[in-house]
């Protein structure tokens, strides 16, 4: 039974109630997964903190971002507040620094897998898995995404590491300017869906979705 499309837009596709507060519960598992893994990698990589008052404290809306969290409204995928992560304390900085924000869409992967398996259980008695259908495709479509070369996306941290120390200031205006440059390119693909770049990215979530979920 299909109630509602993967990735789901909420200000795009039809409004229902039941689907907007199904999306919101899961953008804040999301966004708890996905900056919760940030900092479990970054700390067992060496970037260890004494009583460190932005990790591990598992509340989904200390780590929204007011962009992401716009972002996720507007093109059904975000990011979560960013994650400080000290690149001095690594033994290899730009890799584990990269490996850091990787581990935010792995985690997202990782819950999507688990409400796959619910969603399955679920099946086998007949049961309603609709909020855990949404869970797994708002994390999918999150993981997916983060494959957009642009900061403060996982890929995005990639081509930052890969740049050159005497382009420090660019990367600096990529950390800064990414956020926005990513809203800017979703109400762009929202205004004028013929150039659109999502056909490809929305094809994968829903593939691995289906593979998932049986749905």
């Amino acid at each position: 039974m299909e109630y509602w499309p993967v990735p789901y837009v909420p200000l795009v596709a039809p409004f229902a109630f039941d689907a907007f507060v199904s999306f919101c519960v899961a953008v804040l598992l999301a966004v708890l997964v996905n900056a919760e893994g940030q900092a479990f990698m970054a700390t067992i990589l060496g970037d260890r903190r004494v009583d460190p008052k932005d990790r591990f404290h598992f509340i989904a809306f200390f780590h929204l971002d007011i962009v992401g969290t716009i972002n996720y409204l507007v093109g059904g995928f975000g990011w979560a507040k960013h994650m400080d992560v000290d690149p001095g304390k690594f033994a290899h900085p730009r890799l584990y620094t990269f490996l850091s924000r990787l581990a935010g869409p792995l985690f997202n992967i990782l819950l999507a897998n688990i409400a796959g398996s619910i969603i399955l259980m679920f099946k086998a008695f007949e049961a309603d898995p609709r909020v855990f259908k949404m869970v797994a495709g708002v994390n999918l479509t999150t993981a997916v995404y983060n494959l957009i070369p642009i900061p403060p996306l996982a890929a995005g941290a990639l081509l930052v590491a890969l740049l050159p120390a005497h382009l420090a200031g660019l990367r600096r205006l990529l950390d800064q300017g990414g956020p926005y440059l990513v809203l800017a390119l979703t109400l762009l693909d929202r205004l004028y869906p013929q150039y659109s770049y999502r056909p490809w990215l929305d094809h994968q979530v829903r593939t691995i979705f289906t593979y998932l979920t049986g749905f």
